[in-house]
């Protein structure tokens, strides 16, 4: 029962890919068990059962001195004592005496690509086996032919701990006593020639090291969240959604400490209450994936199951998301699965081969983000991203999740000039895969995870993006509205001395605003690489900026469709983003910045209490035109119906003239009450608007309606209006 030399030197070399077929316990026919351990830097290895000791015999001869392997009487678990070169003595269990970590129904489901919940077995799983506590490692890796477990435990040395393979679905497989939580451990591979890899980060890791450093860590799997009939109630497509996004790193920091992060709990003290305050429903985290360059601002994730260690443990998350929930705030995750960058320890060619991406760069390479595509062909590709869909919602039990690029994901051609890009089957531009995925991943979320939402990032007309998959759509609950964006900032930025000229920016959303289930985005891209902030953009003296800006945030929470704005926005942060830096919060000494978080404040919560506003945000039913044609004056008028028959009249004067006794047609008689002027003194205006706040409709048509109010409309402003009957 001798290793032969051939296959013992492949051991010590750390060149067998077949560990257990050599290593532990090896039963003979005759009732020995010939044991054969591989112990670096031991001078005497002893197996130990009870009171019994059998030692085994060094292969100094052929210099294989740490090789070591004897006949012993061993039935059951063992033991090894090892006697080192200093003279010190350790007792260890053998991982080599264990089972198999997979079970058969898990083999099948990774093979077949259809393991709905792979993070439950492949990654790093603190367990016990035969009364033993440690982690059961597992990772995909089928062109590999060696892979090994390192960490300080086995002090970095790929040839202590060779894994076994599961070749049925190309896992690598091994149990590791005494390795516990907070262990920091990689991949060691050889590729399919024996050519040694750089060390790999777990694609399943729930926990990473904090940045530079890039070690996976053994964590717990956080346990299932139940699903919350409240939260799904407050992520419905008839509810209020006025969405804060935040980039946590640079949202607020502590200058008197370094100028460091929040953690998780300070962000649970400081930003949770602030958002609550200022009447917002949802938090939106720009990515929270681990990632290794913070000017990425996580689009670029490498751990897409571990939260970064940037703001501490993912335990802290945990509790950030369930105050969040107990203040009835949801938390909605920026998600990425488009790409992953091109960093050694990362996903890039994994085992020596293109496993996770595209091999061809023409599928496989982004050209704008220098980053690699995933291989959403390849069924353990998709695993991998459905399962990390499902992981976020169900282990954190996040309120939904904001995909990332998704016109990246839809065309080939996406960025690409011709003849850089290969069509589909039907030698078409779309991906056919990538859609395939998209699909999936939403009806997967649909059928377990019922509570919660996905929202697409898609700049493009690509048909019923928020339809359901069974009516042909992609299956998304929301649409980001770039168009109307686009439209509307690029009109704000105008002097008001040309907008009559370009009236149809402000109005053009409308002739497709029920297409989609449209979210109308101020997002974080509207404020960086050049394009200055908000308030910066919009023209005039400072007076006409900040009057434009109030009267664009009206404009928008009037509109039809979900709401969202980036941090900084709420009180008209004066400097263009700084991912590097907190956001200006001086700035709110000065009564005009605070004046527009005074509004901002309002206007969610105008919004919320006002069903006129949301319930039926996705049908004709909910939007009447007033007056949208009235582009000598910058003049637009609408009313939003709610579903209970509630009326608000929204009016828009975008130039910096005041209209006295302007007559606007209404739908209904009554009593018409100003809910709010963006031009009240209290937000910095000039204090313009109908005498006590209220008018009367009278029996006198006007454009096209029996009944019409006089009103008085402030400049560079947006005046909301409610029927009360």
């Amino acid at each position: 029962m001798r290793l032969d030399q051939a296959e013992a030197r492949a051991l010590c070399e750390g060149r067998h890919g077949d560990p257990f077929a050599v290593l532990g316990p090896h039963p003979r026919g005759d009732g020995a068990t010939w044991v054969r351990v591989f112990a670096p830097h031991a001078v005497a290895v002893t197996v130990v059962a009870g009171p019994h000791a059998w030692p085994l015999q060094r292969r100094d001869a052929e210099g294989l001195h740490d090789l070591f392997e004897g006949e012993t009487a061993v039935r059951g678990p063992y033991q090894l004592r090892l006697r080192w070169g200093g003279g010190g003595e350790t007792v260890a269990e053998d991982p080599y005496r264990f089972g198999t970590v997979l079970g058969e129904m898990d083999i099948w489901l990774l093979g077949e690509g259809t393991h709905l919940r792979p993070f439950e077995v492949l990654g790093a799983h603190p367990r016990t086996m035969d009364g033993v506590a440690g982690t059961a490692f597992a990772v995909w890796a089928p062109n590999a032919s060696r892979v090994s477990v390192v960490g300080d435990f086995n002090h970095w040395d790929g040839r202590r701990h060779p894994m076994r393979l599961r070749r049925e679905c190309g896992v690598w497989e091994l149990f590791l006593p005494g390795v516990g939580l907070g262990t920091a451990y990689k991949y060691e591979l050889l590729d399919r020639d024996g050519q040694l890899l750089p060390q790999k980060a777990d694609p399943y890791a729930r926990a990473a090291e904090r940045r530079p450093a890039t070690a996976s860590v053994v964590a717990p799997l956080p346990p299932v969240r139940p699903p919350s009939p409240a939260r799904q109630a407050a992520n419905a497509l008839d509810a209020p959604l006025s969405i804060y996004e935040v980039h946590l790193a640079s949202w607020r920091r502590k200058p008197e400490d370094g100028n460091r992060w929040l953690s998780w709990d300070e962000l649970a003290d400081e930003l949770l209450p602030y958002a609550l305050d200022m009447g917002f429903t949802h938090l939106e985290l720009l990515p929270i994936s681990e990632h290794p360059f913070d000017g990425s601002w996580g689009y670029q994730t490498l751990g897409l199951y571990a939260p970064t260690a940037r703001f501490g443990p993912p335990e802290g998350l945990q509790r950030f998301i369930d105050r969040a929930h107990a203040l009835g705030l949801g938390v909605i995750l920026d998600w990425v699965p488009a790409h992953f960058p091109t960093d050694a320890h990362g996903l890039a060619r994994f085992d020596g081969t293109a496993l996770f991406e595209y091999a061809d760069p023409r599928e496989g390479f982004h050209n704008d983000w220098n980053t690699l595509i995933y291989n959403f062909g390849r069924t353990e590709v998709r695993n991998f991203l459905v399962g990390n869909a499902l992981y976020w919602i169900e282990r954190f039990g996040v309120d939904g999740l904001r995909v990332d690029a998704v016109a990246s994901m839809l065309y080939r051609d996406y960025s690409r000039k011709a003849g850089e890009w290969i069509p589909n089957a039907h030698g078409g531009r779309e991906n056919l895969e990538a859609i395939a995925l998209l699909k999936r991943v939403n009806e997967v979320i649909g059928s377990e995870c019922p509570q919660a939402v996905t929202l697409a990032e898609e700049s493009t007309a690509f048909p019923g993006v928020s339809r359901p998959t069974y009516a042909g759509g992609l299956g998304f609950h929301y649409k980001w509205n770039m168009g109307w964006m686009h439209d509307t900032l690029q009109y704000m930025g105008r002097d008001p001395i040309h907008r009559p000229y370009h009236h149809g920016e402000t109005t053009f959303g409308l002739v497709y605003a029920f297409t989609e289930n449209f979210v109308l985005p101020l997002s974080h891209d509207e404020v960086v690489h050049g394009k200055g902030s908000l308030l910066a953009r919009m023209p005039g003296d400072a007076w006409q900026q900040f009057a434009n800006l109030r009267a664009y945030y009206g404009f928008l929470w009037g509109h039809p469709g979900k709401k969202l704005l980036f941090m900084g926005g709420e009180f008209a942060q004066g400097r263009e983003w700084n991912h590097d830096a907190s956001l200006d919060w001086h700035q709110l000494q000065d009564e005009r910045h605070a004046g527009v978080q005074r509004l901002v404040r309002d206007l969610n919560r105008l919004y919320r209490t006002s069903p006129a506003l949301y319930t039926q945000d996705f049908t004709p039913a909910g939007f009447e035109w007033i007056d949208h044609d009235d582009a000598r004056r910058s003049l637009l008028a609408f009313v939003r119906h709610g579903r209970g028959g509630e009326q608000m009249l929204v009016v828009c004067n975008f130039a910096p003239v005041v209209h006295h006794g302007l007559r606007f047609g209404v739908p209904a008689a009554g009593r018409w009450v100003e809910r709010l002027n963006t031009d009240s003194r209290h937000y910095g205006g000039s204090d313009v608007g109908t005498p006590l706040g209220e008018c009367t409709a009278e029996a006198v048509p006007s454009h096209g309606r029996a009944h019409s109010v006089l009103l008085n409309v402030p400049p560079l402003a947006t005046v909301f209006l409610e029927l009360v009957r």
